[in-house]
Formats: C-alpha cells, structure tokens, sequence
C-alpha cells in the first residue's frame, strides 16, 4: 500500500495507456497517490478487458473532462465469430454456438449498415448506472431491464481491416456514448453466427491520439510507483507529463475580454459581448493583453453569456 502523503493542488492533462485487466478507477487512483493530487478525473471509463487511451484530469482541469467524456472516439475492435456470450466479450458466458458461413464481401456489406445514425439499448454488462449502482452488478444477480432509455448515436465510419480464420478486426469511429459490444453483438446476429469481443484497443479521443509522445504506459506507472514507494520520486519531474489545459479544448476560437468582464462573470453578472460571435457558439476566454486561459464560455443567439467554467488555480 503507497504511504499518505500531503496532498497538493496540481492542475494539468495526463495522457495514460491502459493495460488490459486493470479497471479505470483503481488507475485514476494510483495517479492521484503519484501526483500527490487533491482531486482527479478521467475522461470516459475503460472496461478491464480494454485497453488503450485514458485521459486523466488533475485539478482544476477536472471542470473539463466533459470535452472529451462527450467527444468522438475511435476504437480497433477483435471480433470472434461464431459464438455469442452473455456479456459481449470474451470474460462472459457462451449462450450459443453456431457455425460461420461468411466471407469478407459479405462481412462488408453487414458492417456497412452501421454507418451514421443508430439507436442502441445500453447493455446490461456495462458501468452505466441505474439507482447508483452498476449495470453488471444488476446482470450478475440475474437481473435484466428492458426498460432501459435508448441512445442516439452516430457511427462516422466502420471499417473492415482483416478478416482471418473466425475472427475480424475492425477500426470504429463513434459518437459518445457508443457501446463496441453492442455493435459487435449485433453484428454476429445480422452475420447469423454470433461474435464477441476478444480485444479492444481505444485509439483517439477527440484530437487525442494514443501516439502522443507525452503518453504514459502501466509499464511507467509501475515505475514511478515503485520509485515512490523508496522515495526516489522527483515531484517536479513527473509534472513534466502534465499538459496544459488547451489541449484539451484548443478547437475551441479565443475570446479577449476586459478585466472588469471577467470580474463581472466571476461575481454571476450578466455579460453581453460584440455581436461577430452570432454563428460560433463556445469560446475559450482570456484577460486582453494576457495568455493566461481564464476558463471557456457559451453565448447565447443575443450575445450574452449564458454558461462558462472558470480555472480557479490556487
């Protein structure tokens, strides 16, 4: 167990690998020990079966997880055919077996019918929530809602890269709140055989790629845990990982405002900007004269301000 030590308010963007087996939550709390961060967050939730990028907020930064929980993702998904389990992957049961008459035109076509708009019934082996308790648990006790409230969701593109023995592999970008097992369960239906997932990678988040050089492996973080654990660890150098918070919303265009405008915003009052911003909708904020990022904002279609998250640095 890591030994308690002074927490500290440290703001900035970590960019982490997830390994395969490892929950997000058990992660997010092993960065907070190392860092020695009063509050964290991370950016959308990883089952211990996936792998891949995992965006952790430290901070003030934590306002803003939001942008990228709700932003687009890009997965590469390993598909076994022929069987379909309880849970939609390779940790659940097998409920049936069927035998594979497919080639890759045919797989191709199936896939196609994925692509823009779809519906999807969150399913019952997932960390959604419902009373405040996980989805799984309810499935593991036998439980099953049918009652749950569909998603709207948007396949931008799903496409086919091998198709080998009884197994495909698949690269998926999705809208937010996108199920892969679902799509992938669905998918062995429609192929009349059944699939699951044996593996899934997430990619991208957003702008975010899984290549960024400042991304961090379990293999590091066992590292600098065990450094911490002999007290080796430079506090300073570690927070050389962090990135700054434009990195996560630098899409976003720039909007200069007076010192007493910000004020005005901090104390709750109403704010009114020039009317050019009629068509663009969110803006980051800064102090004219000043490269300091004050927080972001959204205008309304006569110009005030109507919602906007402030960094409070300490």
């Amino acid at each position: 167990m890591l030994k308690k030590i002074k927490k500290r308010n440290i703001n900035g963007l970590l960019l982490l690998d997830k390994s395969i087996g490892f929950t997000s939550n058990k992660l997010l709390q092993d960065i907070k020990v190392i860092f020695r961060a009063k509050k964290a967050g991370h950016t959308g939730t990883l089952d211990p079966l996936a792998s891949g990028l995992l965006p952790i907020c430290l901070g003030a930064y934590t306002k803003f997880t939001s942008y990228l929980i709700n932003a687009n993702k890009i997965y590469i998904v390993t598909a076994l055919l022929g069987e379909k389990t309880n849970t939609g992957d390779k940790d659940g049961i097998i409920i049936q077996k069927k035998d594979i008459y497919v080639n890759k035109k045919n797989i191709i076509k199936k896939i196609n019918f994925f692509k823009g708009k779809n519906i999807q019934i969150p399913p019952m082996y997932s960390a959604l929530k419902y009373k405040g308790i996980p989805l799984y648990k309810y499935a593991r006790l036998g439980i099953n809602f049918s009652h749950l409230k569909k998603r709207k969701i948007l396949i931008y593109y799903i496409k086919l890269l091998k198709f080998y023995e009884n197994k495909i592999k698949l690269k998926i970008n999705c809208s937010k709140g996108t199920y892969i097992r679902s799509i992938i369960d669905k998918l062995g239906d429609e192929l009349n055989c059944g699939a699951h997932i044996i593996k899934l990678r997430r990619i991208q988040i957003s702008h975010i790629s899984i290549l960024h050089k400042n991304v961090i492996t379990i293999e590091q973080l066992k590292i600098l845990i065990q450094n911490y654990k002999n007290n080796k660890l430079n506090i300073f150098l570690i927070d050389k990982l962090l990135l700054p918070i434009n990195y996560i919303i630098h899409y976003l265009p720039k909007l200069y405002l007076s010192y007493t405008l910000i004020n005005n915003i901090k104390n709750g009052k109403k704010v009114k900007v020039v009317s050019f911003v009629k068509k663009q909708k969110k803006f980051r904020i800064f102090e004219i004269n000043s490269f300091n990022l004050i927080g972001v904002c959204q205008i309304n279609n006569k110009g005030y301000i109507t919602k906007y998250k402030l960094i409070n640095f300490i």
